[in-house]
C-alpha cells in the first residue's frame, strides 16, 4: 500500500514539475517579450517625442477653429505634399502645394473620409478673412505657406481644419522605404523621371506589385495615366497602402526609422498629446476609408490651365465631409443623388452658384506655373 502512495506522490510531484517547466517555458519568453517591448517603446516614445517637438508649427488664424478632443468627437486633418530643393526641409519657403489632401476621422462611426483637391483647381485665395485674389489653390501656399492654405480650403469646403501635416517629399520617399515598399496595382505600363527629375528613369509595368519609394512616387504623381484630379485619387490609394502597411504587426520593429524620417520631413501643429488621443481612437486597419473624387472640367485663360469642379459633385462631397464631421450624424447608408439630391440643392445651391459665377467671370492672375 505505501509503495502505491509513494508511486502516486512520485507521478505527482512528477506531473507538478511537468506543469512547472511549462509554464516556464510560456512565461520566460513571454516576460522576455515584454521585457524588450517596454524597452523599445520607451526609445520609441524619446525618439516620437524629439521628432514631434522639432517639427512642431502652429499657424495664425484670423478665424480660430473649435477644439476638439480626438478621442470622442471628429477631427480633420489638411495633408500637404510639397517640393522642396533646400537643404533644411522645413524652410519650405515659397513652394507651391503639389499633393492636397483634405480628410476627417470620425471615432463615433469608425470612418475616414479623404478628398484630394487637384492643385489646378481655381478657386478664391483667402487671407485675413478676405479674397486676395483668384488663382490656383496650390498657389496659396506660396503666399503664406499653411495658414493661407487652410483658410483657402477652410472657406471653400466650409468646413474646419484642426489639423494639419506638410511632408516633403522626402519622407515619402523614405517612409516608404522604411517599410519595406508598398503593394499597389499600377493601371498601366509606364515610364516617369525619378524624384531628382531625371526623365525616363522610373519604368513601372501593368500590374499588382511591391513598389519602393521612387516606384510609388512615379505613380502618385504622373500625370501620362489620366488627368490631375485622378492623380488626386491615385495619391490617396497610396497613403491607404502607407496606412495599411505602417498598421501591419510587422512594421512595428521598423517605426523608430519611420518617426525620425517623419519628423525630418514634416510640420505640423500636432503634439505629441494630440497623436496619443489619435491613437486611443482605435484608428487602425478596421476604420473605413472612404476616398472622393472630385468630377471637373478643364479651361484655359491667359495661358493657364485651370480646373472647374463641377457644382453638383461639389455639393455632394462638401455635405459627406460635413456630415462625417457631425458627431450627431449617425446615418451610416452612403450618400447617394438619388436620395440627397433634393437636400443638397436646397442647401447648397446658391452658395454653389454663386461660387461657380464668381469663378467664371474673375480676371485669374498670371501663372508662370
Amino acid at each position: 500500500m505505501s509503495k502505491n502512495n509513494n508511486s502516486r506522490s512520485n507521478v505527482r510531484r512528477s506531473s507538478k514539475k511537468k506543469k512547472q517547466k511549462i509554464a516556464l517555458a510560456i512565461l520566460i519568453p513571454l516576460f522576455t517579450i515584454i521585457l524588450f517591448a517596454m524597452a523599445y517603446f520607451a526609445r520609441l516614445l524619446a525618439t516620437t517625442e524629439n521628432a514631434i517637438e522639432a517639427s512642431y508649427q502652429e499657424v495664425e488664424r484670423s478665424t480660430p477653429v473649435a477644439e476638439v478632443d480626438p478621442i470622442t468627437e471628429p477631427v480633420s486633418f489638411l495633408i500637404l505634399g510639397v517640393d522642396n530643393d533646400q537643404e533644411n526641409s522645413r524652410s519650405l519657403g515659397s513652394t507651391r502645394a503639389d499633393s492636397i489632401i483634405y480628410a476627417t476621422v470620425n471615432p463615433i462611426t469608425r470612418k475616414m473620409n479623404m478628398v484630394s483637391i487637384p492643385r489646378d483647381t481655381y478657386v478664391p485665395i483667402m487671407q485675413d478673412n478676405q479674397i486676395v485674389k483668384y488663382d490656383r489653390i496650390n498657389s496659396a501656399y506660396a503666399l503664406g505657406q499653411e495658414s493661407t492654405m487652410i483658410e483657402t480650403v477652410e472657406s471653400w469646403l466650409d468646413v474646419p481644419i484642426h489639423y494639419y501635416a506638410t511632408f516633403n517629399f522626402d519622407a515619402f520617399l523614405e517612409i516608404i522605404d522604411a517599410l519595406g515598399g508598398i503593394e499597389m496595382d499600377v493601371p498601366i505600363t509606364f515610364s516617369e523621371q525619378d524624384s531628382s527629375g531625371k526623365s525616363g528613369m522610373i519604368h513601372l509595368e501593368e500590374g499588382l506589385q511591391t513598389l519602393n519609394g521612387e516606384e510609388a512616387l512615379a505613380l502618385a504623381r504622373t500625370r501620362k495615366i489620366d488627368n490631375d484630379v485622378e492623380r488626386g485619387h491615385r495619391q490617396q490609394l497610396v497613403i491607404e497602402a502607407i496606412m495599411k502597411k505602417a498598421l501591419n504587426i510587422g512594421s512595428i520593429p521598423k517605426y523608430t526609422d519611420i518617426v525620425e524620417t517623419v519628423g525630418a520631413n514634416m510640420r505640423t501643429n500636432m503634439r505629441i498629446s494630440d497623436m496619443t488621443a489619435l491613437a486611443k481612437t482605435g484608428l487602425n486597419s478596421d476604420f473605413a476609408i472612404q476616398s472622393h473624387v472630385f468630377e471637373w472640367s478643364s479651361f484655359t485663360e491667359r495661358g493657364m490651365d485651370l480646373v472647374k469642379i463641377d457644382p453638383t459633385s461639389f455639393a455632394n462631397i462638401q455635405l459627406e465631409l460635413q456630415n462625417s464631421l457631425d458627431p450627431n450624424f449617425s446615418d451610416d447608408s452612403a450618400y447617394t443623388d438619388e436620395n440627397n439630391d433634393e437636400e443638397t440643392t436646397s442647401n447648397n445651391s446658391s452658395n454653389q452658384e454663386t461660387t461657380i459665377t464668381e469663378l467664371e467671370t474673375a480676371e485669374p492672375e498670371t501663372d508662370s506655373q
